[in-house]
């Protein structure tokens, strides 16, 4: 069963924001540039609902959540030349057997340079996965299910992507299953003969304030505590901060950092999850809320007293070209600037890529570095948060548009 908080694949009729023009000195406007075209002629994967990451030598990796040739997702990779074209490669079709299906998370690298992720459906019990991907020497790539969820009191359809500790071990979340139903936080610990053991953290549930359904991954802190997002529960029913201590004897305990509430002011059901600036303070996105009810931007600081207060930096205004409902996350620049996407608004209608660089009096200025436009084969309906490479280059990938109306992997450059 799917979560009932799932964007639409597509944007349907969406109320265009009025077009702005917006007369900018042609050398100060960043460029955007496609590097890949998701095409349904083939084994190509289709729609890309998470992010990038790169590896050491500047190739690119994600996942799609649809296509290749089982039709249930793909892992790919997109390597530079040096004429500054892109070539695609599928490492894994997902769909065989008791593999895994419909890959919404992205991957990351182990400290092995395999790639691990999760998917949200398929495996033994048909509610999803975790898998690695290991190279070889000749190019390709052996796919392995570490667990499949589903069994007793596991966790089920996970949607969100994986973190590991300093041990190499794995901890991610699951949207629904567990004890109660409501999702879970799972631990996966490797052995020496190459298994992994699957342990349930957490069960979320339906009693009083407590989180409900989280969607996005978790962060650690510096003494090994977790921090995730839930789009449900809370004191308001409108989703949660939560952080999951580390106490002794491997136990953890969920405490509610912030209750997103509907108030007009604050952001509600968050969807993406969160980061840290260097001084400890957490960041992230809300779908819904703040003045306009189009989403929010958020910081969370903690006090001294062991509470934490939250700030709206941003609210999302659909009566202006900086686009609205941030399904994703956020990332930092050197300089303490925040960058993510915009899954609807924006001069065209279709998705931005936005700025937020912090004033001395404490107050936030957007700026829009793209909008998403229909007319030229751009990319459209950006869901998942953006990366930096070294020369402050943006890339980030949507999950509609391009050439063949699939999605897309882009590049903004400053």
């Amino acid at each position: 069963m799917q979560s009932g908080r799932r964007l639409p694949l597509f944007p349907r009729s969406f109320a265009i924001v009025v077009e702005l023009l917006i007369t900018l000195p042609l050398l100060a406007a960043p460029t955007e540039k496609l590097l890949h075209s998701f095409n349904p002629n083939g084994s190509d994967g289709l729609i890309p609902y998470a992010g990038l990451i790169f590896d050491g030598s500047g190739n690119l990796y994600g996942t799609t959540e649809y296509g290749g040739s089982e039709g249930a997702g793909t892992v790919f990779e997109l390597t530079p030349s040096a004429n500054g074209t892109w070539t695609e490669k599928v490492l894994h079709s997902f769909g065989k057997g008791l593999d895994g299906v419909i890959p919404i998370a992205g991957v990351i690298f182990g400290a092995n340079g395999h790639l691990y992720g999760t998917t949200y459906a398929g495996g033994s019990e048909g509610v999803g996965t975790v898998f690695e991907l290991t190279p070889s020497a000749n190019g390709t790539w052996t796919e392995k299910v570490l667990h499949s969820f589903g069994e007793g009191e596991d966790g089920a359809t996970p949607e969100a992507g994986l973190v590991f500790d300093e041990s190499g071990n794995l901890y991610g979340t699951t949207t629904l299953g567990g004890a109660y139903g409501d999702g879970t936080v799972f631990e996966l610990t490797p052995s020496a003969n190459g298994t992994w053991t699957e342990t349930v953290l957490h069960s979320f549930k339906p009693n009083g304030h407590n989180p409900l359904y989280p969607e996005a991954g978790l962060i650690f802190d510096g003494i090994g505590n977790l921090y995730g997002t839930t789009y449900g529960g809370g004191a308001y029913s409108n989703g949660t901060v939560f952080e999951l201590t580390s106490g002794a004897n491997e136990t953890r305990t969920v405490r509610v950092l912030h209750s997103f509430q509907f108030n007009g002011k604050d952001g509600f059901v968050p969807e993406a999850g969160l980061i840290f600036d260097l001084t400890g303070d957490l960041y992230g996105t809300t779908t819904e809320g703040g003045t306009y009810d189009n989403g929010t931007v958020f910081e969370l600081t903690p006090s001294t007293n062991d509470t934490w207060t939250e700030k709206v930096l941003h609210s999302f205004d659909h009566n202006l070209p900086g686009g609205t409902i941030p399904f994703s996350g956020l990332i930092f620049d050197d300089s303490g600037n925040l960058y993510g996407t915009a899954y609807v608004g924006g001069a065209h209608g279709f998705g931005t890529v936005f700025e937020l660089t912090p004033g001395a009096d404490g107050n936030w200025a957007e700026k829009v570095l793209h909008s998403f436009n229909p007319s030229v084969h751009d990319g459209l309906s950006p869901s998942a948060g953006l990366i930096l490479d070294g020369s402050g280059h943006l890339y980030g990938t949507t999950l509609a548009g391009g050439r063949y109306g699939y999605g897309a992997v882009f590049e903004v450059i400053p």
